[in-house]
């Protein structure tokens, strides 16, 4: 009888430890330009989101071709990616891209992906929010750092 015991406390435990590895993996949405430009890898898959950088944007109808540079207010990330935008792609909108980081030196996306917020809220003193505020609703950590 202790024999089942221990086996269904072993069990329990390891499926409880599976359950929480699988749930700290996947709670990772998007990696920020800074921490890919501290540990980014060539040739593996990232989802790296930020603020398009106004100015940055260049698109090649004719060969589909988009690049434009991602920021989190400390580091910038050049983007290149083969396709049409999303509608609410816009310079100084958050975005994330699925891809990899190539070993020349620019992110090839697969995926854009335009991020908005579910609800807007003007920032308090009616002033513009600046990249680490945005970067915190892109989170999902609410304006001026104030959860949902």
């Amino acid at each position: 009888m202790t024999k089942f015991i221990v086996g269904g406390v072993v069990i329990a435990g390891a499926l409880a430890y599976m359950i929480y590895a699988g749930v700290t993996q996947s709670a990772v949405y998007f990696v920020t330009p800074a921490e890919l430009r501290a540990a980014a890898v060539p040739g593996k898959a990232y989802r790296l989101g930020g603020m398009v950088v106004p100015g940055s944007l260049t698109w090649e109808a004719r060969g589909l071709d988009l690049s434009f540079t991602l920021s989190d207010g400390t580091a910038t990330i050049p983007v290149r990616h083969k396709g049409t935008p999303p509608d609410l792609f816009a310079e100084g909108r958050g975005a994330v891209v699925e891809g990899s980081w190539t070993a020349e030196g620019y992110f090839k996306a697969s995926l854009i992906m335009a991020k908005h917020s579910e609800e807007y809220k003007a920032p308090h003193d009616g002033t513009q929010a600046g990249y680490r505020e945005l970067i915190k609703t892109l989170r999902g950590e609410g304006p001026r750092g104030e959860g949902k």
